[in-house]
């Protein structure tokens, strides 16, 4: 494992240095700063654009020969992909989406927090990979979001690595190996995927079948190959299961800021919109989730029985209905999405200053349950009050049989 966390998607980088020297950002202020809206047309007007790394790279791909292999390689499709295939793969997740949303949340996201590279969740780019299969052609969003997240991941490298020239304590190369390496990068491709399959679906009852694992495995695979990570080890049911069980061995060791992080997602989800899920919901999924000790490890509270009785009523999505909904509720909707499409630039760029994470204020909850809760809440008691029919009707059954029985041995 250790060679991995120091080797890197080189190219990328090099590449995302050429087009700062030929398409520079028209603005050196950081993106924590522009987060201020315009009151103006004309702060509107004078506001500078900002940089699509994207867009630089498809503009003048064919001024440099860096850019030009870059392209080439994005724009080269490999022999194994089948385009039926990553459509049934794309097809997967929405079949079961609510399953796969739950297991990503609570699990790989939450779950992630064990270990010290940190899985970032990209809810954007995923709608944007699963909406249609030319989504992930070349030219596709899918595509493009993929090529985006990994200028960004470059960025991000370059500017902790230079960070830690400057202050060597800032980050660990010897420890933690080169930023967003590729075991990195391996980790958060098996999170959308290995984990879903061998973890996720099968802790809330779902065994994919064999096919669906081929197909879904294909889906991410490509997604590899589009933000320069290794696909040798999505390239079967088999390793892809090798390398997720491996770096769960290797990399999930809990330490004080995991407990912060993993606390504070505890903290950002509670009671937010669509869900509307109280701590204890969260925590009792979590836990279903990842198990006891990790969710101990992490220093997750032990939830009710009743919360986990809620836990248990989470259901499964249609197909159709998910491929419509994800896209409105994560990209277009601007009360609780990202209202528009992201070009995956900085919202904070790392600094000597800021170097730790706090822990953030607990807050009850109050009220009647809603949303998600309130919905698993009648699925439970409708569950419960058919077993007890199916149960009453069948002793019921079995002691008039037990009547006739006697009347005619008697």
């Amino acid at each position: 494992m250790d060679p991995l966390k120091y080797s890197y998607d080189i190219l990328g980088e090099e590449c995302l240095n050429r087009l700062d020297e030929i398409s520079p950002s028209a603005t050196g202020e950081l993106p924590r700063n522009q987060s201020r809206v315009p009151n103006t047309e004309k702060e509107k007007e004078e506001r500078p654009k900002k940089r699509d790394l994207y867009e630089s790279l498809k503009e003048h791909h064919d001024e440099d020969e860096k850019l030009g292999q870059l392209w080439r390689e994005l724009n080269t499709i490999p022999e194994w992909v089948d385009w039926e295939q990553i459509a049934r793969g794309q097809d997967v997740f929405y079949r079961y989406g609510g399953v796969a949303l739950t297991a990503l949340a609570y699990q790989s996201l939450l779950g992630g927090m064990g270990a010290a590279r940190v899985t970032e969740v990209l809810a954007e780019q995923a709608a944007s990979l699963l909406n249609s299969v030319d989504a992930m052609k070349p030219g596709g969003v899918g595509q493009a979001s993929s090529i985006r997240v990994r200028l960004l991941h470059a960025a991000a490298r370059r500017r902790i690595m230079k960070l830690t020239r400057e202050r060597p304590h800032y980050y660990s190369i010897e420890e933690f190996g080169v930023p967003i390496n590729y075991l990195d990068s391996i980790a958060t491709i098996a999170t959308f995927s290995a984990t879903l399959i061998w973890l996720g679906f099968p802790r809330q009852g779902i065994w994919m079948k064999p096919q669906e694992i081929e197909d879904y495995l294909a889906l991410w695979r490509l997604v590899a190959h589009y933000i320069g990570t290794p696909t040798s080890y999505f390239s079967s049911p088999e390793s892809a299961k090798a390398i997720m069980e491996s770096i769960l061995i290797a990399e999930i060791n809990p330490f004080s800021t995991s407990r912060i992080l993993a606390n504070n997602i505890i903290l950002s989800l509670q009671g937010q919109a669509p869900a509307y899920a109280s701590r204890d919901f969260l925590e009792a999924s979590a836990r279903w989730l990842n198990g006891n000790e990790l969710g101990d490890a992490l220093g997750l509270g032990r939830p009710r029985l009743y919360y986990w009785g809620l836990v248990a009523g989470l259901d499964r999505k249609g197909i159709r209905t998910l491929r419509h909904f994800l896209p409105q509720l994560i990209i277009h909707n601007k009360t609780h999405g990202l209202g528009g499409e992201t070009d995956f630039a900085f919202k904070y760029i790392p600094t000597l200053s800021f170097t730790t994470t706090d822990l953030g204020p607990y807050e009850p909850a109050f009220g009647k349950p809603r949303g998600v809760e309130r919905r698993n809440l009648l699925t439970l008691i409708g569950g419960v009050v058919v077993v007890g029919a199916v149960g009453w009707l069948w002793v019921r059954g079995a002691v008039g049989t037990v009547a006739v029985l006697g009347d005619l041995f008697l």
